[in-house]
């Protein structure tokens, strides 16, 4: 990302099996990330997917499809609550696809971009060099 990461922004770190949520704890120019909650998917049986799926789809799939649903409805509950100006996504490509539709207008006007990688068991060093 070649845009700077104002302090405070949330940076939602996702794929099909969980979330890490940091907060810029820097600068505007020296980002400094500080881990602030963990998401796991909850009651996957009771839940399910937005929208249609393949038959062919398997059990994992309609899993991370739920739980990329599951993520973009809290992060629009945080953002019609006001918990953050600014947001930044970091979720492997098929999860940013299944989460995008969903998102709120409250959401879409706070977010600065979109990182397509897999970097959620990755180190915090990792994830502040994808971001610079």
């Amino acid at each position: 990302m070649d845009k700077k990461i104002p302090a405070g922004t949330w940076v939602v770190v996702a794929d099909g099996s969980g979330a890490r949520v940091f907060r810029n704890v820097g600068s505007d120019s020296a980002l400094a990330l500080k881990q602030e909650a963990l998401l796991e998917p909850e009651e996957l049986l009771d839940d399910g997917p937005s929208g249609s799926m393949p038959v062919e789809q398997s059990a994992g799939h309609v899993d991370e499809a739920t739980f990329a649903k599951q993520l973009a409805q809290r992060i629009n509950a945080a953002a019609l609550k006001q918990r953050f100006a600014h947001l930044v996504l970091v979720a492997d490509p098929q999860t940013l696809g299944q989460m995008r539709p969903l998102l709120h207008k409250e959401t879409t006007q706070r977010l600065l971009g979109e990182i397509g990688k897999t970097l959620t068991n990755s180190p915090l060093e990792d994830i502040e060099r994808a971001l610079g």
